[in-house]
């Protein structure tokens, strides 16, 4: 579907005064050259009218018609009226008007130029309509071909009358720390905003789960970003703006966007059917400490450890307990986190081949991967009752297949949140993914719908969570929404 080339600077550029130049004199505040000024300008000028707006509308429940205005019994709202010079307790006695719909914004981009739109999944998530702007301001309504929570993308599907300016991806694997990016998107709503910075780092894992991988970037990326594109200085799509990270709720320099190459596979399945076909190799597994290493007498401390084969998987009877593996088809595998991103990007039905350290002894095996059964089921939407309280997780039953994944045995009970909406009450207290929800309040938790149930009864706020993190239980607090 793609064309990963990335040959490096323009033809016309030389290496210092192209990227290299146009990073540092950025980063100084210096004043660019006429030729780099222009080259960044050409980019931009390119790529800005494949990236969309995307407004994603939500029902709210209407206000009870009885219901009073907050100004006429909580006397904080008197310094408002003041302010305001309106008569204290103005409104006293009359209801609430009821509210419209609540409306969410994001970016996204031009796949295919017959209308094919890539976004973030918590952009649309729940949406009751979906609208994309495009960058001359005309707007179309879209249908959702497919999203993955676990990877947080969507795609969307508009109709146009003529042919729309598409992007391309590169090869996020290539691209080196250091080199420019440019990120372009609505930032707080403002359209075509366009911030640049660099690659600040690779193989970031976010706690987003297991299937994602995340570029980190100093170009400033605030909300209304997600679900735009990031770009490498060819114009070509790199990664797509998802989080960031802030004390304050706006940019310090910690953006975080997808793998373009994550991310063309995962539309390309959302294509093909709208959804994922991920493969699952059942198996727990361990990074290889220094310790381990030594123990096991290896030279380096790198690969997955197999902790415990799942029955009845596909592992069973080809690998084993005490087993390392080192690669995957072909790719390396340097630690735990790496292979189930490796084997949940291979399609079910697939043989494998994997390469391990058996007994001080290198070998290599074949795995048919069966299909990873995705049975998230959402807390968060068992119902559309606005006023309802919220963690802003997705969550799945502890079944055989998650129990293998996070390593937890047989007498952990609960529910494993699969990911997390960013700027949620639950990303807030510092969940991740793979943490299992084994209680909530005073009630145990052993489904999604017993989580939605304790959710709706809890009287305390914050509540009070005992999750289990790899192993250990510990309480946090969180704020209902």
């Amino acid at each position: 579907m793609s064309d990963r080339s990335h040959s490096g600077l323009p033809s016309n550029f030389s290496k210092w005064a192209g990227a290299s130049a146009l990073s540092a004199l950025l980063l100084t505040g210096a004043a660019l050259p006429a030729a780099a000024d222009a080259v960044l300008a050409d980019l931009v000028d390119e790529v800005s009218p494949s990236v969309v707006t995307i407004l994603a509308k939500q029902k709210v429940q209407p206000q009870p018609a009885n219901a009073p205005n907050p100004g006429a019994t909580d006397p904080r709202f008197d310094e408002f009226f003041k302010r305001f010079d309106l008569p204290e307790g103005s409104f006293g006695g009359t209801p609430m008007p009821a509210p419209g719909p609540r409306s969410g914004l994001g970016s996204g981009f031009v796949l295919e130029e017959d209308g094919l739109i890539v976004t973030n999944h918590h952009v649309v998530e729940d949406a009751d309509s979906i609208t994309v702007r495009l960058s001359d301001d005309r707007e179309y309504e879209a249908e959702v071909v497919g999203t993955d929570p676990l990877t947080d993308l969507a795609v969307l599907k508009i109709v146009v009358d003529e042919p729309l300016q598409a992007v391309t991806f590169g090869d996020s694997e290539i691209i080196r720390v250091g080199e420019d990016v440019v990120a372009v998107g609505n930032p707080f709503g403002l359209s075509s905003t366009v911030t640049t910075g660099i690659i600040s780092a690779k193989g970031r894992n976010i706690s987003a789960g297991p299937y994602a991988e995340f570029l980190q970037t100093d170009a400033a990326i605030n909300k209304g970003n997600s679900g735009g594109p990031l770009f490498n200085m060819e114009g070509e799509v790199v990664g797509v703006n998802s989080a960031i990270y802030s004390p304050t709720g706006g940019s310090v320099g910690l953006g975080f966007a997808v793998t373009s190459n994550i991310v063309e596979d995962i539309v390309a399945d959302l294509v093909d059917d709208g959804q994922v076909d991920r493969g699952w190799l059942g198996v727990s597994i361990q990074n290889v400490n220094p310790e381990i290493a030594a123990a096991m007498g290896l030279e380096d401390a790198q690969g997955a450890l197999v902790s415990d084969v799942v029955k009845g998987s596909p592992s069973e009877g080809i690998l084993k307990t005490g087993d390392i593996i080192t690669t995957f088809n072909g790719s390396a595998v340097d630690d735990s986190s790496d292979l189930p991103r490796l084997v949940g990007g291979t399609q079910s039905g697939k043989a494998s081949e994997i390469t391990l350290i058996r007994d001080g002894k290198e070998q290599t095996m074949t795995v048919t991967l069966g299909a990873h059964q995705d049975s998230a089921s959402a807390a968060d939407v068992l119902t559309d009752k606005a006023d309802d309280p919220k963690l802003g997780v997705t969550v799945a039953p502890l079944d055989q297949a998650a129990r293998a994944e996070i390593g937890v045995g047989e007498d952990v009970n609960g529910v494993i949140i699969k990911s997390l909406a960013p700027d949620s009450p639950a990303a807030e207290a510092g969940l991740r993914a793979g943490d299992v929800i084994v209680r909530l309040g005073d009630q145990e938790i052993e489904t999604p719908e017993a989580l939605m149930s304790a959710l709706q009864s809890e009287k305390t706020d914050p509540a009070l969570l005992l999750i289990n993190r790899s192993g250990s239980q510990i309480f946090v607090p969180v704020r209902i929404a």
